[in-house]
C-alpha cells in the first residue's frame, strides 16, 4: 500500500486526486439537489398535481443518470489511483486532499441518508394517496351487480330441456 501512496504524490497521480475531489463535489451537488427534489415532491403529492409529479419524476431521472454517469468516473478514477482501494483508504493515503475528501464523503453518507427517508416518506404519502382513492371511489360509483350467464332469477329450467339456446330435437 505505501507504494501506491508514493505513486500518488508524484505530479501525474496529484491531479487524479485532484480529479477525484473534483467528482465527489459534483456529486454533492447533484444529491443535494436531488434532495431538494424530494421534498418538492413532498409538497406535489400532499396538492395532488399530478403533472407537476411527472415533470418532477423527469427532473429526478435526469440527476439519476448525471450521479451514475460521475460514479463510474469516479470508480475509473479510484482504480487509477489505488485499484482496488476504498474512497476511505484512498482519502487516508492522499496527504493532501484528506480532509476535503473525507469532508466531502461525510456529507455525502448524510445527504444520501435524508433522500432515502424521504422517499420513504413520500412512498407512503402516495399509499394513503391511493388508498384514499379507491376508498373515495368505493363511495361514489356503486357496485355492479353480478352478471350470470344462466336462466334469468325465478324461472327454473324445465327437467330434460337443454340449457342451450337451441332445442336439439328440431
Amino acid at each position: 500500500m505505501r507504494a501506491s501512496v508514493s505513486l500518488c504524490q508524484e505530479g501525474g497521480q496529484s491531479m487524479s486526486a485532484e480529479s477525484l475531489t473534483v467528482i465527489m463535489t459534483k456529486m454533492l451537488k447533484l444529491h443535494k439537489s436531488l434532495y431538494e427534489l424530494t421534498v418538492k415532491k413532498t409538497d406535489i403529492v400532499k396538492k395532488g398535481d399530478t403533472a407537476a409529479l411527472d415533470q418532477l419524476l423527469k427532473d429526478e431521472q435526469a440527476h439519476m443518470a448525471a450521479i451514475n454517469k460521475l460514479e463510474q468516473e469516479r470508480l475509473a478514477l479510484s482504480n487509477q489511483v489505488m485499484p482496488g482501494a476504498s474512497l476511505q483508504e484512498i482519502a487516508e493515503a492522499l496527504l493532501s486532499e484528506k480532509d476535503e475528501l473525507l469532508q466531502i464523503k461525510e456529507e455525502l453518507t448524510t445527504v444520501i441518508s435524508e433522500i432515502k427517508a424521504r422517499n420513504e416518506l413520500n412512498q407512503q404519502l402516495i399509499h394513503q394517496s391511493l388508498q384514499f382513492i379507491n376508498f373515495s371511489k368505493s363511495l361514489v360509483i356503486p357496485q355492479e351487480k353480478e352478471i350470470n350467464y344462466g336462466p334469468p332469477a325465478g324461472k327454473k329450467q324445465k327437467p330434460g330441456q337443454s340449457p342451450g339456446m337451441f332445442n336439439s330435437k328440431a
